[in-house]
């Protein structure tokens, strides 16, 4: 599935554009603050139903005006559809549309039949330097994407979760305490079963793709478990800080690399360039998750270039000449070196 034709009203900066996409390579090149990256997360927004920017959902919308809404044309030989979404934004509300060929449908319904996007960014080395929640909220979205029960669970475990901590809140009585929490640790103790299960299998799949270059990489889950024999040993603190201490919103992923020789943790011990290396593991082995659907995912790079050493510029130029992809550019190497089919787009 490619797709074909992207039209923009009133989303991000852009007023009313239409772009032309290539089945190949799609160059969007211009200076800084010049709307590159909100037309890579246009195409990220109709293929997902949501920016991979926005804190809220109105922020996609151009400033003062009311709604805006992203058209796709995707295309399978001659066989051609059309997804839309729009948003409505009045009185403090917003409300999310979605169509396929001008028909309204459920959210599901309308990704479940797309082509998946991987993106690379720059800012996400941070899944490597940064804490935890950051680990977490990068296999939280991948996995949400990947499996519809998977984000329906993990939003019933945080709702319950945060009833929880209101239970924990309130009551000082402790059989009290103990009687409501019953209902919610039973609740939460099944939830958390697939979320956890969920993401020791994506584990598992990593941990069978371990090459990179080089390199070998290998990523141990941490899990925080949530069940009634740890729920008993923590009960005391959790009646003292009135806060919920275990369970998988406390999970980690810790990645280490070997050249054969020596294994190092990622996070503490690596250079600059296996960290980046290892970011390029994750994201590769999303690509090629997606692919075993049958279906080949668009790649969206959102100025990546100007910080790759020459060996990672490489892997990435390699997955360009496979994959239709989207790229956002100050750099003349994507017009330069790249020999397959590709469209400019000048902004």
């Amino acid at each position: 599935m490619i797709l074909k034709n992207l039209s923009l009203r009133n989303f991000r900066s852009f007023e009313s554009r239409d772009f032309i996409l290539s089945p190949g390579l799609t160059v969007v090149a211009g200076h800084n603050s010049r709307g590159k990256t909100n037309l890579l997360e246009a195409v990220f927004f109709t293929l997902n139903g949501h920016g991979f920017r926005e804190d809220r959902e109105e922020e996609l919308i151009k400033f003062d005006t009311e709604g805006t809404s992203v058209r796709g044309v995707f295309g399978i030989n001659a066989k051609e559809d059309t997804f839309e979404i729009d948003i409505r934004y009045k009185n403090g509300r917003t409300v999310k549309t979605y169509f396929v060929n001008r028909t309204s449908k459920r959210r599901d319904f309308y990704t479940k039949d797309l082509v998946k996007a991987v993106l690379f960014t720059p800012d996400q080395i941070n899944i490597i330097k940064g804490s935890p929640s950051l680990r977490r909220d990068y296999f939280n979205k991948l996995l949400s994407v990947l499996d519809i029960d998977y984000k329906k669970k993990l939003t019933n475990y945080e709702m319950a979760l945060r009833r929880r901590n209101k239970v924990l809140e309130k009551h000082s009585n402790i059989e009290a305490l103990k009687e409501e929490l019953k209902f919610w640790n039973e609740y939460l103790i099944k939830e958390s079963r697939y979320l956890v299960d969920k993401r020791r299998e994506y584990i598992e799949y990593l941990n069978s793709n371990k090459k990179l270059d080089s390199k070998e990489f290998s990523i141990e889950y941490v899990k925080n478990e949530f069940t009634q024999k740890r729920l008993d040993e923590v009960f005391e603190k959790e009646r003292i800080i009135r806060k919920t201490m275990i369970g998988p919103q406390k999970d980690d992923f810790q990645i280490s690399v070997s050249n054969g020789v020596l294994k190092k943790n990622v996070h503490h011990y690596a250079s600059r360039s296996e960290e980046r290396l290892a970011v390029f593991w994750l994201k590769l082995n999303e690509v090629k998750f997606f692919e075993r659907t049958g279906v080949k995912p668009i790649l969206l790079l959102d100025d990546i270039f100007s910080e790759l050493d020459l060996d990672n510029k490489m892997i990435v130029l390699g997955l360009v000449e496979n994959y239709q992809t989207v790229a956002t550019t100050t750099e003349d190497i994507l017009l330069k070196e790249i020999k397959v089919e590709k469209t400019i787009i000048n902004l």
